[in-house]
């Protein structure tokens, strides 16, 4: 008989995520406390909105307006100081532009780790930091 697989493991991704610290402080002394945080608050919303949005047209298999939500993030993103959930939404636009659904799913995939993580960042920073 042939080899058999006894054990399996299980990979579970974890994205470490290193937020613009410089670029959050540059947003604080440009607008001030209540401004930067008002702008934080509502960049991160509309994140976690776009986000939700895009994984419902994933589902359904609306990469048109997947990629205008996922292009859009790419600003916000940056604006807040999360380039690498910024360079991931770029990746996935990039997914569908190519049509290749594998990729796009493996990235999109790592957006939505992505995000989490610098979502769940960025409000502890905001907690403490400024």
């Amino acid at each position: 008989m042939g080899d058999t697989v006894e054990q399996v493991t299980a990979l579970q991704p974890a994205e470490r995520v290193r937020l613009d610290a410089d670029r959050l402080e540059a947003l604080y002394m440009q607008l001030g406390t209540r401004g930067a945080e008002d702008v934080v608050c509502r960049a991160l919303e509309e994140i976690a909105a776009r986000l939700a949005r895009a994984e419902r047209d994933y589902r359904a298999a609306r990469f048109a307006d997947m990629r205008k939500r996922c292009r859009g993030l790419v600003g916000m993103a940056e604006e807040v100081g999360m380039p690498l959930m910024a360079r991931v939404a770029r990746d996935v636009t990039g997914c569908i532009d190519a049509g290749d659904g594998t990729a796009l799913g493996a990235t999109f995939a790592r957006l939505l780790r992505t995000a989490e993580r610098s979502l769940c960042e960025i409000w502890d920073m905001q907690d403490g930091a400024f």
